[in-house]
């Protein structure tokens, strides 16, 4: 039970963020610079359970795509908003990128693994929006 905890303990700040802070808008523009496809946000801070505030989904064709996207993800939120992520996962394999910001969580997945994992269905709950274009 001890993940459960440390997620529990870690819950996101005080402030709540929102579409038009400097991080959201930072991390989508970060993606569609680099190309990344379908990008689509879910607003999850009606949902209680919810560990983050949005989750940001996007896919890559290939896995350099991945790490280019998810580097670049990185590189502008530290110099535009002067944060690193809280963690991250994913890029020994470059199937599935998780950057995590606390109150929002970035995934960075090919194709196959998207229509696998479907999370859009699993956090079916919250509001969607498309970013592409």
């Amino acid at each position: 039970m001890e993940p459960l905890e440390v997620l529990a303990t870690r819950k996101k700040g005080v402030s709540r963020l929102n579409k038009n802070s400097k991080i959201f808008k930072t991390i989508i523009k970060a993606i569609q610079e680099k190309k990344g496809e379908n990008i689509i946000s879910l607003d999850l801070r009606k949902i209680p359970e919810a560990v983050a505030d949005f989750f940001i989904i996007c896919e890559a064709s290939n896995q350099p795509q991945i790490r280019a996207i998810s580097d670049f993800i990185e590189d502008q939120v530290k110099t535009v908003c002067g944060e690193n992520p809280y963690r991250h996962e994913g890029k020994q394999n470059l199937q599935w990128v998780l950057l995590d910001y606390v109150n929002i969580v970035v995934h960075i997945m090919l194709p196959e693994q998207r229509k696998f994992y479907k999370l859009e269905e699993m956090w079916s709950d919250a509001t969607g929006e498309e970013h592409n274009g």
